[in-house]
Order: C-alpha cells, then structure tokens, then sequence
C-alpha cells in the first residue's frame, strides 16, 4: 500500500479502545480518530501469533516513546499505517 498523505508526530497514537474482536478505536495527536480492523491488516504470524489470543489482544498499551499501539511480546504496528487505513475507510 503506498502512503497517501504526510506524516508527523501528528499521527502518534494517543489513545486505544478495544471495541471487540480485533476492532480497535484510536485516536491521533492531530485529533483524527476511527476503527480499524487489526485482522485485515496484519497476518497472525510470526511476533503477531500471539494476537489471535482475544485475552493477550485486549493488553494492547499505547508507546508513547514510539508514537504507536504495541502488545508485551513486542509486536507493534506502524502509526502511519493505522492512520492511513483509518482515512481511508471513512471515505
């Protein structure tokens, strides 16, 4: 997927809600926020295997350090990508 838009320390993730399953509400610095569905972005493989426990899932913590959503196994997910796929599907 190539980037549509310019990115920043806008796009840090400020704040995450598990609203269920693998659907997540986040909120960005720049006031943007949405849903997104982690199980069409990230196969559940590798350092995300442990994602598919719906009890681990819900530990997800916002890093501030790196702006992002991140689990204790040290599996994290590109802010600008959650930003991107939470603009795009508003449109």
């Amino acid at each position: 997927m190539q980037l549509k838009y310019c990115y920043s320390d806008v796009t840090n993730v400020m704040h995450v809600t598990v609203i269920k399953d693998y659907i997540l509400y986040l909120q960005f610095a720049d006031g943007a926020e949405g849903s997104v569905d982690i199980a069409e972005l990230v196969p559940f493989e590798g350092v995300f295997s442990s994602l598919k426990n719906p009890t681990f899932f819900s530990q997800i913590t916002v890093n501030p350090d790196i702006g992002t959503i991140c689990w204790a196994n040290g599996a994290d997910l590109s802010p600008a990508l959650l930003y991107e796929n939470i603009q795009t599907n508003q449109k």
